[in-house]
């Protein structure tokens, strides 16, 4: 759904080409659903490893590898770079898929493993509002339906694309009767008043933030959105780590681990920083285990 406020106020060549994009993704979205699954996961993975590490934005994947793991040699970069363009085409094509994914019941069963569902069920049954968080690993779009298909329906926080014409592309993420809340201030007043309510949220905190905190990762201080930790400790909610991997082709592991504890020190910054550290220090862990599921892409660090 398009939003007529924002849509108003672009030019009109800007307009136009806004709609020629969205027109072209619906025409993708028709082509690549009338695929099965892990034949557009296939295709998109073949595109991806041949072609994305020609793009010029791929500049910034190689550099970030070489700050986080500066013993690769240049073959290893190399690798990890056409790994994650093979992870980045897969899910790319599998998107258009999302709402096919069974993990709990249905014909697709076996193709995601869940692992540590009790603690969905406990998000789901202690009676609290509790916020999910992971980064931008294999398919990261997956967690929010497999929590919503156990009763957990996550309001995810999410930035707004700058085409106004496609807001429905989104409407494949959202879970359950769970709300799409855009980052910024009006995101995040929902987000509290959600919390109030018991609801709960579903954060990727893997990217920068430029006047966020600075919280070493991979080995170098980098600029981290406290907005995780200033909910979790206002309204003393769970933290819960869920992890996405790809196992092979179209087919996944996700993982959900206990609530992580956060200390209270009677310092609300140290205890924002701390906690931070804490979410830091699982998602590098992820990121060293699988470098090449992550998302190189964004600038984490200074150059």
């Amino acid at each position: 759904m398009a939003n007529s406020k924002s849509i108003a106020s672009i030019s009109p060549v800007l307009r136009a080409r806004f709609f020629l994009e969205a027109i072209f993704l619906r025409l993708f979205f028709f082509a690549i659903r009338l695929l099965p699954l892990d034949t557009a996961s296939d295709i998109g993975g073949a595109l991806g490893r041949t072609f994305g590490p020609l793009i010029p934005r791929t500049r910034v994947a190689r550099r970030n590898i070489q700050q986080a793991f500066p013993a690769m040699t240049r073959d290893e970069v190399e690798a990890t770079v056409r790994g994650m363009w093979d992870n980045l085409g897969r899910m790319i094509f599998e998107y258009p898929h999302l709402d096919r994914f069974r993990f709990f019941s249905g014909a697709d069963l076996g193709r995601t493993e869940v692992v540590g569902a009790d603690f969905i069920d406990q998000a789901r049954d202690d009676g609290q509002a509790g916020i999910f968080f992971s980064g931008h690993f294999a398919n990261w779009e997956l967690m929010g339906l497999c929590a919503a298909e156990r009763g957990v329906p996550l309001n995810l926080i999410y930035r707004a694309p700058n085409n106004p014409f496609l807001g429905w592309l989104f409407e494949k993420r959202q879970s359950g009767d769970a709300e799409m809340l855009p980052k910024g201030a009006k995101g995040a007043k929902r987000g509290l008043a959600l919390l109030r309510k018991g609801a709960h949220l579903g954060m990727l905190v893997d990217q920068k933030m430029n006047d966020g905190i600075v919280v070493p990762f991979l080995g170098q201080d980098a600029m981290t959105a406290p907005a995780l930790a200033q909910f979790a400790l206002r309204y003393d909610c769970p933290v819960i780590p869920a992890r996405v991997e790809r196992l092979d082709g179209a087919r996944f592991r996700i993982t959900v681990l206990p609530p992580i504890p956060l200390a209270r020190t009677g310092d609300r910054q140290t205890d924002i920083f701390n906690a931070m550290v804490q979410v830091n220090g699982l998602l590098e862990q992820w990121i060293r285990e699988r470098p090449e599921q992550w998302l190189w892409l964004h600038r984490r660090w200074p150059k």
